[in-house]
């Protein structure tokens, strides 16, 4: 997308233009005029010419300027570029294995989870209905990432990106940590970020998985989450790689209440959201031929009864806590990758 395109200053025009070339995702854009364009560089406190990186699977080049262009499409306001930024730096990280996220057959697309004091000057949901519509800077922040992997990765729909189904979130999938109503520290601090920081996470995810658990007991609350999570369909009971738990703020209140803490919950779920290997054998993913599960060495695959978890540790259950009142919790399988957080630089 580094070419000047003169057509008539009409937005249809235009939409129909970027349409036909294959440059969006089916919604209109705001178009990327040099205006617009440079205002948003200025946004990001970096170079226009600056590399960030080489967006896989055609390796186009990302520099701050182009991913500054996609940005204007999407709705971006120049605030957000850093966080837009930071995320794509996240992406390219070989542990989130970007060029098979944009290849495969799987629905997985990045999920963007923004936490700090920044996700709150910029007005990113955390809140209720924070994966729903309504917020401008989830949107954008979230669009502007997928038209920036189809723009400069390639991956455009029936050609290189293959997903069968995909789903909603590859339009936009980004939120904020809910940190006011959280009872634990901010989840970007757990991974070893100062409080006083801003930070985004990606991680290569499935849709969300509601959980509707009224109990304010903490064990059954948790064997809801656990059951939602013990799926045959889902990738990590066979390649294993990160699984996301978004929890509601109450729910999150009534573990706190009870001493919970993060990584008590974390190995709750570790220890009860199992399958046995004779059920994953049988009716999982690759059947019987389970020498292609990439399971911990502890499990034994020729007793049908052995337990297999959805993770290798504890620690890879990453738990945040978002949403609005509500008896309702979230699960997010993953890909078999993992979840990478990266410092938003902000001038």
């Amino acid at each position: 997308m580094s070419q000047t395109v003169a057509t008539a200053d009409d937005l249809e025009a235009v939409n129909a233009l970027f349409y036909e070339r294959g440059w969006t995702d089916g919604l209109p854009i705001i178009p990327p005029t040099r205006e617009r364009v440079e205002r948003m560089v200025a946004g990001g406190g970096r170079p226009g010419d600056a590399l960030v990186g080489r967006i896989p699977p055609k390796w186009g080049e990302a520099t701050v300027e182009r991913i500054a262009v996609n940005a204007v499409m999407a709705g971006c306001r120049p605030e957000h570029l850093p966080v837009v930024l930071a995320a794509v730096e996240a992406l390219l990280d070989d542990r989130v294995n970007l060029h098979g996220v944009q290849c495969t057959t799987h629905v997985t697309t990045p999920l963007i989870v923004v936490n700090g004091s920044l996700s709150r000057r910029l007005g990113i949901n955390g809140g209720p209905n924070c994966f729903g519509q309504g917020w401008i800077a989830n949107a954008a922040i979230g669009r502007a990432v997928r038209l920036i992997l189809v723009n400069l990765g390639g991956a455009r729909p029936g050609r290189i990106d293959k997903a069968t189904f995909g789903h909603p979130g590859k339009y936009a999938y980004c939120v904020a940590e809910n940190e006011a109503e959280s009872p634990w520290e901010p989840f970007h601090v757990e991974q070893g970020y100062r409080p006083d920081e801003s930070a985004v996470t990606v991680f290569a995810a499935e849709a969300p998985h509601n959980v509707n658990n009224h109990s304010f007991q903490p064990y059954r609350l948790l064997d809801a989450v656990a059951g939602t999570m013990t799926t045959l369909g889902a990738n990590n009971f066979y390649v294993m790689g990160d699984y996301v738990v978004v929890l509601g703020v109450d729910h999150a209140r009534i573990l706190d209440q009870a001493g919970w803490k993060r990584r008590h919950v974390q190995r709750y779920l570790f220890e009860r959201a199992r399958l046995p290997v004779g059920r994953l054998k049988f009716g999982g993913m690759y059947g019987e031929h389970v020498e292609r599960n990439l399971w911990p060495r502890w499990v034994e695959r020729e007793d049908e009864s052995s337990p297999v978890p959805p993770v290798r540790e504890p620690e890879d259950i990453k738990i945040f806590v978002a949403g609005g009142p509500g008896p309702h919790s979230l699960v997010i399988p993953g890909w078999g990758t993992r979840a990478v957080t990266r410092r938003i630089e902000t001038t």
